[in-house]
């Protein structure tokens, strides 16, 4: 089945390779001065397309068919939520095709993704931030793999957290705000703002997700031993409410 146009972008609604990788070469740089070169593999964002959807670890000695369960999990869940953003960015596009008339159909799509926005990507962050980061950052930077001032991968992948809250909420609020907005005019023009914002985030999300899978998690495998990664499923475990 053909999936691409003559202008080389997918008709099936997702960022073709091409794009992907563009981005990926772009923003790519600033994570790459908070790890020490000595440690990547020789591996671009740039290479064929399976860069993308094959599991690489961008850190050397480390084997992707051997990461501890406890980080596996962490890319189970992103599986998850790149099927939901790959619906989500097929539901906005469709919505600026129709002119944003919001259909029965696209508006399921914008309920499921902002719900799962809230009861999925939210908590698996904090999930991230309060276990594993905090150690992670602290053995990165006794380990020297810290760009300036002492910024490191962690602190890039926070701050993009805090960035999924800012442009899902202006996503979110605009389309709301549009709705009750009787110049149609007004009310275009609203929803291209949450159009361009909520394409932004689409791509935020995806780089986020190659990131952590290539390169954070791999770090955290080779960085951290065996118990303290089984430590933090014990304070995971007991911070779970009891039955």
């Amino acid at each position: 089945m053909k999936i691409i146009d003559k202008s080389g972008k997918r008709i099936d609604g997702k960022a073709s390779d091409k794009e992907i990788n563009k981005k990926l070469k772009e923003e790519d740089p600033i994570l790459r001065n908070a790890v020490k070169d000595e440690n990547l593999e020789e591996f671009s964002p740039m290479d064929p397309p399976e860069a993308y959807d094959t599991e690489r670890a961008r850190i050397k000695g480390v084997d992707m068919n051997d990461l501890h369960p406890f980080l596996n999990e962490f890319i189970d869940e992103h599986k998850q939520l790149i099927q939901v953003v790959d619906e989500f960015d097929k539901g906005l596009n469709d919505f600026k095709e129709s002119k944003y008339i919001l259909s029965d159909e696209t508006n399921q799509v914008f309920n499921k993704f902002f719900t799962y926005l809230d009861s999925e990507i939210l908590p698996h962050n904090k999930k991230e931030e309060r276990y594993l980061f905090p150690i992670l950052n602290d053995r990165m930077i006794k380990t020297g793999e810290h760009g300036l001032d002492n910024i490191t991968a962690i602190d890039l992948m926070e701050d993009d957290h805090v960035k999924f809250i800012q442009l899902g909420s202006l996503v979110f609020n605009f389309l709301g705000l549009a709705a009750r907005l009787p110049d149609s005019h007004s009310r275009f023009l609203v929803l291209d703002v949450a159009f361009h914002n909520g394409k932004e985030l689409v791509e935020l999300l995806k780089l986020h997700v190659f990131r952590e899978d290539n390169t954070i998690f791999p770090l955290a495998q080779k960085l951290l031993s065996k118990e303290e990664l089984e430590e933090i499923i014990q304070k995971i475990e007991s911070a779970k409410p009891k039955e």
